[in-house]
């Protein structure tokens, strides 16, 4: 689509900057510019954020158009509504550049999972739950599985048990966010990391000492 640029100083049409057109995310925020605000008058800002004052809207469209910039309705609800002088396209810009920059360092909470049997041993499940408390360090959630095979789904007590201990394992460093529950043939529960828990910083193995050098023989 070709769009025709603007002499400054040209007469106002529909459209100052090629702004005109709406985006969606400006429908559903009902964003009004220039020729598109209703207004009879506008209390104007200029660009630099300094207020100008109360004016008749055709008024504000021709500093708009002289100074080659869009008015934007930024206060629709305000009497008179206020309205800036900036370039909405350039504005938009850099909205979606902060936008993605935000998503870029955002991080994205995951479910992970940790499954056991009912007779798990002992040494296993210290090896499962500091696994669960490396995840709830990366801020990510664990669902905490346990799974019955043929006779054992007579005793759903052993995997209750199992689960508890882990919790009482994880107090301090976790919270149970769902408690244990019957899916199909696995008992499980889920766990998000405990407001304000921070894990044990890993400490750097100090290098042994430098053996002596044997003395050459002359």
């Amino acid at each position: 689509m070709q769009i025709t640029k603007r002499k400054v100083g040209s007469p106002i049409t529909t459209n100052f900057r090629g702004n005109e057109r709406f985006d969606r995310g400006d429908r559903q925020r009902e964003v009004r510019i220039n020729t598109r605000i209703r207004a009879r008058e506008v209390r104007l800002i200029d660009e630099d954020g300094s207020m100008i004052g109360v004016m008749p809207l055709p008024q504000a469209l021709d500093l708009a158009r002289e100074r080659d910039l869009d008015l934007v309705e930024v206060s629709p609800m305000a009497n008179p509504p206020v309205c800036k002088l900036m370039d909405y396209g350039r504005f938009k810009y850099e909205q979606r550049k902060k936008e993605n920059e935000a998503r870029k360092h955002q991080k994205v909470t995951e479910l992970r999972e940790i499954r056991m049997k009912p007779r798990t041993g002992d040494h296993d499940v210290q090896v499962k739950t500091r696994k669960i408390q490396e995840f709830l360090a990366e801020g990510d959630k664990v669902k905490v599985s346990v799974t019955f095979r043929g006779r054992e789904m007579a005793h759903p007590e052993l995997g209750r048990a199992l689960l508890d201990s882990i919790a009482n394992e994880l107090k301090g460093s976790a919270i149970i966010e769902r408690p244990p529950i019957m899916e199909g043939k696995m008992l499980s529960m889920i766990v998000a990391r405990a407001p304000g828990w921070e894990p044990p910083k890993k400490t750097a193995v100090a290098p042994g000492p430098t053996p002596p050098q044997a003395n050459g023989a002359s």
